[in-house]
């Protein structure tokens, strides 16, 4: 299947009610199992310490309260009402808000940015052009750099913080499934030694299943949170009815009141355990791309929201009947099951928080595929589970890294007071990083006053700050982990991010001039073989400084020279048809030429043998389009004319590839002229252009072309720079630690370019070249 016709197609945004209600439940599976599972561990964690529940219920009634209005305040009206309208052409999260930041203020932190870019249809679609009454705003982002370093930081922050998540939640999920083996049939002494091996052995089976990617067991997914939300709202309307009927009188706000009047300061930092039944919210807004807006909808507000309303309420009946504790777990979920179910309750439950845990640790899978794309992440290795659903991936590197974080998590705390603790902290920070960056939206990207930003972000920031409090309180009661964790990843992203953009600024100052090229004629003073030689560079205008480099210390160069930058752009998906721009280096006579392939940051690139025919197919569109004066629009770039191009299967009217083996033949349709070249010396492959019949082109394009096909026939050479960075001299220590240090070994064990990996050995080249940065 063509995913980039998926992409393209986007069939997601408008159908039909079938197919809305076919994705509501599919995101019940996919995007609320982290959600559900929450009423495992919010009670047992809000009572673990600072409150007790006594005999006036008025703790019991206030956490219900506080329970029931944080439910509708952030999860609700906020994430389905507001944020989720700000998607970034169909995508969410931290990142999307970001990039469409980026777009509309121009404070993007990718270096090789250009102003063809902005023609982009997605690019466009957003209205980034328009002026707005946020102008002044727009203006003072644009201005000032410690601005734009300041939203940069704050958006790494919230995606660090989403990668703590990954960590913490299968953690708190599966040891909070598990610990009903402590009702059951295990003594209270002994429960303790088998609820940890039981749960690390859950979370390594969870994580070895990642390469099969969730396409494999998505299909159980939705079924089993469906069943799980039927079982606690169930339970919930049981022990409403059977325990305490009047237990709904507790939704009122003024038992909130009277809860924070009797505790005091316990129940202000209790907070961090209530927080703890809005975990899962992002994901909402995250796991976007793969819905719909009305889907997500739907499935929260109508099947969700209202059987956790239900749980919580059965639960607090219950409790409100029981005040005699003989050890913190009555307060947990599994004392209000009845003792009948509560085995195949227990089953049910271990399954949903591997289901949660599963929607977590995709999403982390995704954000830092985004980050990479976006130049805030070192690269791994990214491996498509599907084929046919965009956006499943696995990287090794990062679910084994996640999987002995979780296991030592998991072995180090051994309850859930302090992983609640360390998830909240964990999922309110994300959240605050996402008011901010939301008021910044609804002025520059909405066109909204900024009134209306000040009112969300002091509503909305107000009560997540009151969570964010109660949660840091908690720093050495394992808040402190989250913030360990982010700070280390804050470090590798900020560093690998500097790095790279110094390394950029030095190829721009170093790049060699076009009279400098004219110089050498269309020789370029050296032995022009056959061939096509392919020079990466992350240049987008001039002369890599690689190549005066190699032509200064070899004889002979190929007869046709590409310079080819693969590059991201601030759009979640660029269409096949605007994929490639085109253009000469120097005059025609030289057979220089570069080419820039842009993608989205959840872009899938396409293998190595599709590419390279797309590659060289887009030339030979240039070539045709120069003669025919074609209508495609051209970008100026500098002194370089660029012209937009699909991909072949976008471009079913452009010129076509087709290679034979030798001596093979191959009937063609009457629709195309055939340009075939007979070469001196019998060929590995034949390569042939299939060229629309009309217009017909003068003999000068069938030169070049013929050209090209008889480079193409000789061969590839794929010509790469190999990077030693290093501080120049008279640095700061501290740049010298960062660039000699830090970047140096990111760079030393991260993996390569996608498009290097599986470039035979035989056909490629390194230039070693040192970066004084």
């Amino acid at each position: 299947m063509d995913l980039e016709g998926v992409i393209s197609n986007n069939p997601i945004k408008r159908d039909s009610w079938k197919t809305v209600l076919t994705l509501a439940y599919q995101s019940l599976g996919v995007v609320y199992g982290d959600l559900s599972t929450s009423p495992l561990y919010v009670y047992k964690s809000t009572f673990a310490e600072d409150i007790h529940h006594s005999e006036t219920n008025e703790e019991i009634y206030g956490v219900l309260s506080f329970v029931f209005w944080t439910l509708t305040l952030v999860p609700l009206v906020k994430y389905v009402f507001i944020v989720l309208r700000a998607d970034d052409n169909g995508e969410g999260g931290t990142f999307a808000l970001y990039s469409l930041l980026c777009r509309h203020a121009r404070v993007n932190s990718l270096p090789n940015c250009q102003l063809a870019d902005e023609e982009l249809f997605e690019y466009k679609n957003d209205g980034s052009g328009k002026r707005n009454i946020g102008s002044s705003l727009k203006s003072t982002l644009e201005k000032h750099k410690v601005l734009q370093r300041v939203l940069l930081v704050l958006a790494l922050i919230g995606t660090c913080m989403v990668i703590g998540d990954g960590v913490l939640t299968p953690a708190i999920s599966v040891f909070s499934a598990v610990s009903g083996l402590e009702l059951s049939v295990i003594s209270r002494e002994q429960h303790r030694y088998v609820e940890v091996p039981v749960a690390c052995a859950i979370l390594v089976f969870l994580f070895a299943l990642q390469h099969y990617g969730t396409h494999r067991v998505g299909f159980l997914f939705a079924p089993v949170v469906i069943t799980w939300l039927f079982c606690i709202s169930a339970i919930g309307v049981y022990n409403i009815f059977h325990w305490n009927p009047h237990v709904y009188q507790a939704l009122s706000p003024y038992y909130m009141y009277k809860f924070l009047k009797k505790t005091q300061r316990g129940g202000w930092m209790s907070l961090g355990g209530i927080l703890l039944c809005i975990t899962g919210s992002e994901a909402m807004f995250a796991d976007l791309g793969h819905f719909s807006q009305l889907s997500i909808k739907i499935a929260f507000t109508c099947v969700v929201y209202p059987s956790l309303i239900l749980a919580y309420m059965g639960q607090a009946a219950y409790l409100s009947q029981h005040h005699v504790m003989d050890s913190h777990y009555h307060i947990g979920f599994y004392v209000s099951v009845p003792e009948k179910i509560r085995w195949p309750v227990l089953v049910i439950a271990i399954l949903a928080a591997v289901v949660g845990s599963q929607a977590i640790i995709t999403g982390t899978f995704s954000i830092i595929k985004q980050c990479s794309a976006l130049g805030c992440f070192p690269r791994v290795k990214i491996v498509h589970t599907s084929s046919k659903i965009h956006g499943q991936i696995y990287i090794p590197e990062i679910n084994w890294t996640l999987m002995l974080l979780c296991l030592a998590v998991t072995v180090g705390f051994r309850d859930t007071k302090r992983m609640g603790n360390a998830a909240g902290l964990a999922v309110i920070t994300v959240m605050l990083v996402t008011t901010c960056l939301m008021s910044l939206v609804i002025v520059l990207c909405w066109h909204k006053s900024i009134l209306l930003a000040l009112c969300f972000i002091f509503f909305f920031g107000s009560i997540e700050a009151l969570y964010f409090s109660a949660s840091l309180i908690k720093f050495l009661e394992g808040a402190w982990v989250p913030i360990a964790l982010s700070f280390i990843f804050m470090i590798i992203m900020y560093v690998w991010h500097y790095g790279t953009l110094k390394k950029y600024e030095f190829d721009v100052q170093n790049k060699v001039s076009m009279h400098w090229l004219l110089s050498l004629g269309p020789n370029l003073g050296i032995v022009r073989v056959r061939g096509i030689g392919l020079i990466h560079t992350e240049l987008v205008s001039g002369i890599p400084a690689i190549f005066s480099h190699f032509v200064t210390n070899l004889p002979a160069f190929h007869q046709v020279v590409v310079f080819l930058c693969i590059k991201s752009v601030p759009v979640p998906h660029v269409r096949p048809k605007e994929r490639f721009l085109v253009g000469r280096v120097g005059p025609k006579e030289y057979r220089v030429y570069r080419c820039i392939a842009r993608y989205g940051y959840r872009d899938i690139h396409k293998d190595d043998m599709e590419f390279e025919k797309d590659l060289f197919c887009s030339i030979a569109e240039l070539v045709r389009s120069e003669r025919l004066e074609c209508t495609t629009r051209m970008e100026d770039l500098e002194d370089e004319k660029m012209t937009v191009v699909g991909t072949s299967s976008s471009n079913m009217d452009g010129v076509r590839l087709c290679e034979d083996d030798a001596g093979s033949s191959q009937k063609e349709g009457a629709s195309s002229e055939v340009v075939e070249v007979i070469s001196p010396q019998k060929p590995r492959k034949r390569v042939r252009f299939l060229v629309p019949e009309s217009p017909r082109m003068d003999r000068e394009a069938r030169e070049e072309l013929k050209e090209l096909m008889e480079a193409r026939e000789a061969g590839m050479a794929f010509i790469m720079g190999h990077a030693y960075v290093r501080a120049k001299r008279g640095s700061s220590f501290m740049k010298k630690v960062v660039i000699n240090l830090g970047y140096d070994f990111l760079r030393r064990n991260s993996r390569g370019p996608t498009y290097a990996l599986s470039i035979p050995h035989a056909s490629s080249l390194e230039v070693g070249m040192v970066y004084e940065v």
